[in-house]
């Protein structure tokens, strides 16, 4: 299921207020603390306590499929 554009559009990450990557409609990413916010069942989970922090890797995969969620302009 997919996240709403709208919605998409006002998430912002939960520790530091900054926008977010989504990632394949599984993930919203955050690239300047690299953590991982699940998405379940088209729901944000954006809470501090269920991020992940991603491998070197991963950040590199996530930051070049990523879909910004809203702009800083």
């Amino acid at each position: 299921m997919a996240v709403d554009p709208t919605l998409l559009s006002i998430l912002a990450c939960p520790e530091d207020k900054g926008p977010l990557l989504l990632v394949d409609d599984a993930v919203l990413y955050n690239p300047r603390l690299r953590r991982a916010y699940p998405i379940e069942n088209g729901i944000p989970v954006l809470l501090v306590d269920e991020a992940r922090e991603v491998t070197d890797a991963e950040h590199e995969d996530f930051t070049a499929r990523g879909v910004a969620g809203w702009s800083t302009d």
